[in-house]
């Protein structure tokens, strides 16, 4: 296994699972920052504010988004499988 191809499944990884990740991420820092901003204008500093919403944001985004999220990774997880044998020499 020469060193272009391992470096080649590392950035395929890591580029998978930031593709994954960040509707998530996303999901929860635009619900923060509209919650602190409504904290900062209402002068309302009640910790489970800020938690909530987060939650129920990151439910949503992953109830509409988990399938084509098991997709992805059910086509790099095969990707790999398929190119076992090239890996291997």
């Amino acid at each position: 296994m020469n060193m272009q191809l391992i470096v080649d499944i590392g950035r395929k990884a890591i580029l998978t699972a930031g593709l994954l990740a960040m509707p998530v991420l996303a999901a929860g820092l635009i619900v923060g920052l509209l919650v602190s901003v409504i904290q900062a204008v209402t002068q309302i500093h009640e910790m489970t504010l800020t938690f909530i919403p987060k939650i129920i944001a990151i439910a949503a985004v992953l109830y509409f988004l988990l399938p084509w999220m098991l997709k992805v990774l059910l086509h790099y997880t095969s990707s790999l499988y398929l190119n076992l044998g090239m890996f291997i020499k």
